[in-house]
């Protein structure tokens, strides 16, 4: 096995030249592309109706992400319904919460968010605020998640609203897979990607590689083999997981 071609299905990092990927390309001599496999798009209003949620019927919000919040109110907006001054707001981290400013004024509504980050600061916002009705606007992919569970546990209304949704890229038209030595993975929904835009393809000596258990687990479920994994005791990113691996089968060091 020799890696000289690699894809990275991520998009392109702002600064390559000072990324540990632009360190891994000089040192091995290698090509590293960048592109993602996956990409986000919202619902249609005609389906987030079929599912018969009225978003006016709840007294609070849980965003968990920037796009759930960018979701959200572009639905909002399509709908055209107005959100009323008293509709509270719960983040999960503060960086979603600090992000929700773009959509809203924060001395004109009421926002709770996890000051410290701590993963049960959340859930004490929860029991705090039981006497709500929450909508969870989440993804396609996302259904049942560890607020669903916490909410069903201690009897708080609750509804999911599925407001965006993960699609394959276009693969085909923008990279020839047959290229490549060497593909890593960041998330299982990049292995359904790989099989919905070539579902003849066949391993044989391509090298993958994934960040995550979840994209690792994937890869296998395929019946694929997994040559590079992080994080790891030894390899906490995935750039220091693929020096490893290149140290051995670059094509050419230095």
């Amino acid at each position: 096995m020799k890696i000289k071609n690699i894809l990275i299905s991520q998009n392109t990092p702002a600064d390559f030249e000072k990324s540990p990927y632009a360190d891994l390309k000089k040192k091995y001599s290698v090509n590293i592309d960048f592109y993602k496999f996956f990409r986000i798009e919202g619902i249609s209003v005609r389906d987030f109706r079929d599912a018969k949620i009225n978003i006016l019927d709840h007294t609070a919000v849980v965003f968990s992400s920037k796009n759930a919040i960018d979701y959200f109110f572009n639905l909002v907006k399509e709908m055209r319904i107005d959100i009323p001054e008293e509709m509270n707001y719960f983040c999960t981290t503060d960086a979603t919460a600090f992000y929700l400013q773009k959509y809203i004024q924060f001395r004109k509504r009421k926002i709770f968010y996890n000051k410290n980050n701590n993963p049960k600061g959340v859930f004490d916002l929860f029991l705090k605020n039981s006497d709500h009705k929450y909508l969870i606007p989440c993804g396609a992919d996302s259904l049942g998640t560890q607020y669903t569970d916490f909410f069903a546990e201690h009897h708080i209304e609750y509804t999911q609203a599925v407001i965006f949704k993960t699609v394959p890229a276009n693969l085909i038209e923008e990279i020839e897979i047959s290229k490549y030595d060497m593909i890593i993975f960041f998330s299982p929904f990049g292995i359904q990607s790989l099989k919905y835009n070539f579902p003849d393809f066949e391993q044989g000596e391509v090298a993958f590689g994934a960040l995550g258990e979840s994209a690792a687990a994937a890869i296998e479920a395929e019946g694929f083999t997994l040559h590079v994994k992080a994080p790891t005791k030894e390899n906490p990113s995935i750039t220091a997981a693929m020096d490893i691996f290149l140290k051995e089968y670059a094509t050419r060091k230095r």
